[in-house]
């Protein structure tokens, strides 16, 4: 099996990210942190090898996509 640079050298197969998401899952609820549904589908998407765990963090640090506030004012009609 060829070495994936996306993936650290304990985590190249599904099987191995696997493990090591459960370990960091268990010190998680350890530390009695819950984990977001957002967080869960992430880590789903890493173990089947989508996205790296550098890709998991940044989309997790990423704002969600909100709406744009709507400047004071701007909801009023002209007379």
């Amino acid at each position: 099996m060829a070495h994936n640079p996306k993936f650290g050298p304990f985590a190249q197969t599904q099987q191995q990210r696997a493990h090591v998401l459960r370990q960091m899952l268990i010190v998680r609820e350890n530390m009695g942190l819950k984990t977001p549904a957002r967080a869960q589908a992430l880590y789903q998407r890493y173990v089947a090898g989508e996205l790296s765990w550098q890709e998991v963090c940044d989309l997790l640090a990423a704002p969600c996509a909100l709406p744009s506030p709507v400047p004071f004012g701007s909801d009023r009609q002209s007379l």
